[in-house]
């Protein structure tokens, strides 16, 4: 049963996307309007104290490769920190996520770490996993920090708001030498050396203006920040427009085009995997608690399904026992072949009462479409320069 907090949020995403109709609708949007230029002068009064360093700018010494973008949500990062991660790993650097764990549950009791020594380490942020070991369910770590745990062999997860304290943890317990900020690009109190900024190509800009009005986290002349900019959700189109609208913005950025390719189907509870010829012409649901589920619709629709029944909730949104055994029921009594949903969703579904509907996700993996030769330049930069440096103290560097 959903609070009346959760129904205000969902209709509140409504009315930022223009969905929501009424004089009501009309009023909030004119809030949120106003409300958004003073995010703006926030934003802007930010960024220059940070650029002018009166704000503290935290230095660890080792290479640190932020991903991030400019718009909340739906430009598809964790599948693009996954295949950074995993060819960095690859190319023998050892590589630890840092992520804030966006709605993940506070641990009842926090970790404990010893050092090499034996001797108990205070300033510990929760492990999702060490590169070996996966210490954390999705409840505690996070719906996608848990995906790119158990999807990652040999690249640590860590989680915290602190991203500072999570870097330092990982370099000195964990020896890695390679740091990749997840949703780093506002997260300016470490240092980066690469700002890789992504721009869904179905959605760039958002809804067009800032929050809370609209979805967009910086203005677009923020773009000018970044060394990499990569093109996500394609589709295999050509993106010569959206390019040349991009470069008003930043002319000497590397821009690599990208495709959320799907792979194959992977039954939630069972682990059997079908090819995604075995969605053409099935009758089929889809769930989902993404930014855009239109993007997961359509991407099944485009594999040949019909898809009849459409659930979507926020993002990062924890099923309900009571939802999902509705849904199945709804499902079944519709003759559905399957229900689909996405891989992140996957991690925080609950297993329904009586399963008379098989429950896939859809599992995606980033696609190099344009720009190959730039993306094997910037490993190659990373891996070439990414060496450990002579630390200063640890505290503040300006």
């Amino acid at each position: 049963m959903k609070t009346r907090m959760e129904e205000f949020a969902e209709w509140g995403t409504e009315v930022v996307f223009g969905r929501a109709r009424g004089f009501r609708a009309w009023v909030m949007r004119g809030v949120l309007r106003f409300a958004s230029f003073f995010f703006w002068v926030l934003v802007r009064v930010r960024l220059l104290l940070f650029l002018r360093r009166i704000k503290t700018v935290h230095y660890l010494g080792t290479f640190v490769v932020s991903v991030g973008n400019i718009t909340a949500g739906g430009t598809g990062k964790t599948p693009v920190v996954e295949l950074l991660s995993r060819t960095l790993a690859a190319r023998g650097r050892k590589c630890a996520i840092l992520t804030r764990g966006y709605k993940s549950a506070d641990l009842e009791n926090p970790q404990e770490w010893k050092d090499a020594q034996g001797h108990p380490v205070k300033q510990v942020p929760k492990v999702a996993s060490d590169g070996v070991t996966r210490y954390l369910g999705p409840l505690y770590a996070g719906d996608e920090p848990f995906m790119l745990a158990r999807n990652l062999d040999g690249v640590a997860v860590l989680v915290d708001k602190d991203r500072v304290k999570s870097g330092i943890f990982a370099i000195e317990q964990l020896g890695r030498n390679t740091l990749i900020l997840d949703d780093g690009m506002q997260y300016l109190k470490l240092k980066h050396e690469i700002d890789i900024v992504l721009v869904d190509c179905g959605f760039p800009f958002g809804t067009g203006a800032l929050l809370p009005r609209g979805t967009m986290r910086e203005p677009r002349s923020s773009l000018a920040r970044a060394d990499y900019i990569i093109l996500t959700k394609s589709g295999g189109q050509p993106q010569d427009e959206l390019i040349q609208t991009i470069r008003k913005y930043n002319r000497v950025a590397d821009i690599i085009v990208t495709n959320h390719a799907p792979v194959l189907l992977e039954n939630i509870f069972t682990g059997e995997r079908l090819p995604l010829e075995a969605l053409r012409g099935k009758y089929v649901a889809c769930l989902s608690g993404i930014a855009r589920p239109e993007s997961f619709e359509g991407l099944v629709e485009q594999l040949g399904a019909h898809v009849e029944i459409r659930r979507s909730y926020p993002d990062h949104y924890w099923f309900d026992q009571d939802e999902l055994d509705a849904f199945v029921e709804r499902c079944a009594d519709r003759a559905m072949d399957m229900i689909v949903t996405t891989e992140k969703d996957a991690v925080r579904f609950l297993r329904p009462g009586e399963m008379d509907v098989p429950i896939y996700f859809l599992r995606i993996q980033i696609e190099i479409i344009q720009g190959q030769e730039k993306w094997d330049r910037m490993i190659d930069n990373i891996c070439g320069l990414g060496a450990p440096q002579p630390p200063p103290e640890w505290g503040d560097v300006l």
